[in-house]
């Protein structure tokens, strides 16, 4: 697959980070690691990651805006470009010894997202999109799962946790879910859940309480590969309201009426 400059741009920083993700996880019992809220950890490799991140994608367009989830939003000079940054999506994961997590970057022009790069550094995992240009796991493209059977499906789901969400509403969520489904899964990296939507490993996947940073190179990645991405109510406010449904038409409409149900 021929990738364009600016996408080679982002796969070399998403690489770069990479290997220092893989030197971290690989000494878990040396990293110092702080908390920022209940049940959200950050540690010394999320810190670097995003370093090496902000350097290699500024060295390539050093006029771009930033909008990252350690340091926060940051206006560039051209203020039509915004890079959406998750250093290290799944830190949970990350300093359990879990191989579940990612590095994942979107470039957004104006109100669009047009690149997009999720890469899981203990799988060796790169998936890439770009607008119009279709949506890629390791150079091979992807499409989401064809399955129109709901009964069939394997859905993936994010579980509020400490001090985040309302867990009675995601409990009703569940249930009216998993009573019509093959499967639910819970990977803890919602970037990585909508790279597997992508990629046909998962049916269809929804989630609420969610950050731009977490899901905006999913949702290019999902549509680039055939699938539809809507928010909680249908909607197209994603990145604004942090709810997410996604899959191929026919499995998103159902995720979207089992949610209905359980809202009464």
């Amino acid at each position: 697959m021929a990738r364009s400059a600016l996408l080679n741009v982002m796969v070399q920083a998403a690489m770069k980070a990479g290997r220092r993700l893989s030197r971290d996880f690989g000494e878990l019992e040396n990293l110092q690691v702080s908390r920022k809220g209940p049940g959200d950890f950050v540690s010394n490799a999320d810190y670097q990651a995003e370093k090496i991140l902000r350097e290699e994608l500024q060295k390539g367009r050093p006029n771009f805006g930033f909008l990252m989830e350690e340091s926060g939003a940051e206006e560039g000079l051209d203020k039509s470009h915004t890079w959406i940054v998750d250093p290290l999506d799944g830190t949970t994961n990350f300093l359990h010894g879990i191989p579940m997590f990612a590095i994942s970057i979107a470039l957004k022009h104006e109100d669009k997202i047009i690149a997009a790069v999720i890469y899981n550094p203990a799988t060796d995992d790169l998936f890439t999109a770009e607008r119009g240009r279709g949506a890629f796991l390791n150079d091979r493209r992807m499409r989401v799962a064809n399955r129109e059977d709901f009964n069939d499906c394997v859905v993936a789901t994010g579980v509020p946790h400490l001090g985040r969400g309302k867990h009675k509403d995601y409990l009703g969520q569940l249930e009216a879910v998993m009573a019509d489904v093959s499967g639910i899964r819970r990977m803890g990296a919602a970037s990585l859940d909508l790279a597997y939507v992508a990629a046909g490993r998962f049916d269809g996947y929804w989630e609420e309480y969610l950050n731009a940073w977490d899901i905006a190179a999913g949702i290019l990645m999902v549509r680039e590969a055939g699938g539809f991405v809507t928010d909680i109510k249908g909607g197209d406010k994603m990145l604004e309201n942090g709810t997410i449904v996604a899959g191929n038409e026919t499995i998103r409409k159902y995720i979207m009426r089992n949610l209905k149900r359980a809202q009464g």
